[in-house]
């Protein structure tokens, strides 16, 4: 018998003075076995630093057709195609092709993720973003999370303070672009 999806419920509070988007929203996460919990946690954070009306979780770790999160218009034309982890180039390329932006959220180490697309095709690779969190920022987190969570995610001046289940952290969101 096959294990199923663990389910994680994320109540967010939401200020991100960056961009002006203060929110309250919650969350039902399905974490497949095969998916880590800093993967869950960084999908989670990526929602959150790309809120915005017609933001919507992808259809999984299986699906090629779609990403980690996808912001929709209300035609329900893609605008942003955000993966997280280490999206191979192909990957970035499909959905650079189809979204106006392209951006990834990792929990890894930035540089090796990048080194991966060096010399692969990529659409408008110029602006694609690649964002990461401070060295062992996700790692802590993980070790906060429950079934059910209080998340409070304030944003400010590209720093990113979580309040996990009444634990406080913080990190700066790095940007790199890739070149």
């Amino acid at each position: 018998m096959a294990t199923g999806a663990t389910i994680h419920t994320f109540d967010v509070q939401l200020a991100d003075t960056d961009r002006g988007v203060y929110e309250d929203y919650a969350l039902r996460v399905a974490r497949h076995p095969s998916e880590t919990d800093a993967y869950m946690l960084t999908r989670v954070l990526a929602y959150g630093l790309e809120f915005a009306e017609g933001i919507a979780f992808g259809e999984g770790l299986s699906s090629t057709e779609e990403p980690a999160v996808v912001v929709r218009d209300l035609t329900g034309r893609l605008v942003a195609w955000i993966e997280v982890g280490a999206p191979d180039a192909e990957r970035l390329h499909h959905g650079s092709r189809l979204a106006e932006r392209t951006v990834v959220y990792t929990h890894r180490d930035p540089a090796k993720v990048m080194a991966a697309w060096q010399g692969k095709r990529i659409h408008r690779a110029e602006h694609l973003r690649l964002h990461s969190f401070d060295s062992g920022f996700i790692d802590a987190a993980v070790a906060l999370i429950a079934r059910r969570n209080a998340v409070t995610m304030t944003v400010t001046e590209g720093t990113l303070y979580l309040d996990l289940n009444g634990t406080a952290l913080s990190t700066a969101v790095h940007e790199h672009v890739p070149g």
